[in-house]
């Protein structure tokens, strides 16, 4: 099955398809995360995006029933250099190629991934199409220009719980902000005792605090945090009443809610390795990263500081009130994929909690 994808900018890549047949269209952006693909493909904080990973063999250990961070994948495409058709891993359920075809996922294999990331790098996140069905090069790139951008497209509303559930536990009540949350932030919560109360993102303020939480947490989503600004004047309203800890989209909302501004970078963080420095003890970690938008330190309050900031590009990595007991993250503490390095701030969760307890 012959599939090509096309960019904005009139770059058009052939290959061989895999997965679903089909047409679709994204923000295209790049992973360079050496595992953990299975995390990826099921992270909603990817809906509106075809996905080109760069390490160049990918599906070797298959998919399997336990890594999932969601109920199904929300990537629009998939693009690797090779897939792997025979994967050998005792956990593997399903072949790379199988499981996106049951996800309704269009893959794209044979292509320089290399050559695709480096022109991403150097002239940005583009819009793209990736077919199976047309592969005509100026149709499909008038497609692609004719595609709508990330910005403005209710993405959260696409992945997020519609209904309140409950994952109980025997210790603190936390309250989640389902903005497209990974699995593993529940599964943080709960190893610490917590009962999880998964909200839908346009819950209001009086509603969560119906609950009678200890906590709130801001999950991870996709999409610009300033089409999630319904959350940004709920969050406002539950500053101070409750400690909070946010985390990538969750942190940029936080971030609106303090009154400052957000930007889109110009390809993102996607990976599993980005060095974050901790700004008050100097201390540096390795952290996994997924996103495309950041918040503008110079737009933030006096009582508001930048805790943690990106050693690669300066960016804004954390933040923290200077007398309020909440605080945020860019990066994802909860990992899968990537390093446990950051989980701690879990713990500095739960310290916060019951500090506000007493």
């Amino acid at each position: 099955m012959r599939a090509a994808l096309a960019l904005e900018d009139g770059t058009v890549y052939f290959g061989t398809g895999f997965g679903t047949a089909g047409e679709s269209w994204g923000e295209v952006v790049f992973n360079t995360g050496m595992t953990g693909y299975q995390e990826v493909l099921t992270d909603p904080s990817y809906c509106g995006q075809i996905v080109v990973m760069t390490y160049p063999l990918i599906g070797n250990y298959g998919i399997n029933d336990a890594d999932f961070e969601a109920r199904r994948s929300f990537v629009r495409g998939f693009v690797v250099r090779e897939a792997c058709s025979a994967p050998s891993n005792w956990r593997a359920k399903w072949d790379l190629a199988t499981y996106l075809r049951e996800q309704g996922v269009i893959g794209l294999a044979g292509i320089d991934t290399r050559a695709l990331t480096r022109r991403l790098r150097e002239h940005g996140t583009m819009r793209g199409v990736l077919s199976t069905v047309d592969l005509d090069a100026a149709s499909l790139v008038e497609k692609a220009r004719r595609s709508p951008p990330l910005t403005g497209q209710a993405l959260v509303d696409a992945v997020a719980t519609r209904e309140p559930y409950v994952v109980p536990g025997n210790g603190y009540r936390v309250v989640l902000f389902d903005f497209g949350a990974k699995e593993n932030i529940i599964r943080c919560l709960n190893r610490r005792g917590c009962t999880v109360v998964v909200v839908p993102p346009r819950t209001t303020a009086a509603q969560a605090l119906s609950y009678e939480p200890d906590g709130i947490m801001l999950s991870n989503g996709p999409g610009d945090p300033v089409d999630v600004f319904y959350a940004a004047e709920t969050v406002r309203e539950l500053i101070g009443r409750v400690p909070v800890f946010g985390i990538c989209l969750g942190h940029q909302i936080l971030g609106l809610a303090f009154g400052g501004r957000t930007y889109k970078l110009k390809f993102g963080h996607r990976g599993v390795n980005h060095p974050v420095k901790d700004v008050v003890t100097g201390r540096v970690y390795i952290t996994s990263h997924n996103h495309g938008f950041a918040v503008d330190a110079a737009s933030l309050p006096q009582e508001v500081y930048v805790s943690h900031v990106n050693l690669n590009d300066g960016t804004v990595e954390g933040m923290r009130h200077r007398h309020l007991p909440v605080f945020s993250v860019q990066y994802h503490p909860e990992a899968s994929p990537g390093t446990n390095d950051a989980e701690y701030l879990f713990d500095e969760f739960m310290a916060m909690m019951q500090r506000e307890r007493r």
